[in-house]
């Protein structure tokens, strides 16, 4: 069953995140077997208190067990420090079967 990782950034230096964190994490998303769904800045807050202007991030992976596999591999361990002191990040992950094919 398919799973996803769900990703809410406040990012403080967009530029230095974009370069740094994201690139290195980008690669890796790729090597572990996931892919993109969505990355994009700007969410708008609707409800709750954490989120708005956000950058978003949807990465879909082949299970529960690939994604946990890269976040917590060496790699992305190493990869995660470029993001520090540049963004604050909530991170979602769930199991679910598509539903629109």
């Amino acid at each position: 069953m398919p799973a996803y990782m769900i990703v809410t950034a406040a990012i403080g230096d967009r530029e230095a995140f974009i370069s740094g964190y994201g690139a290195a994490a980008g690669a890796l998303v790729e090597k572990f077997g996931g892919k993109y769904v969505l990355r994009g800045p700007g969410a708008e807050l609707l409800e709750g208190d954490f989120g708005d202007g956000a950058s978003m991030v949807i990465s879909e992976w082949p299970d529960k067990a690939a994604a946990k596999a890269f976040w917590e591999s060496p790699e992305y361990q190493e990869a995660k420090k470029l993001r520090e002191g540049v963004a604050d990040v909530q991170v979602l992950l769930i199991e679910s079967p598509r539903i629109n094919d």
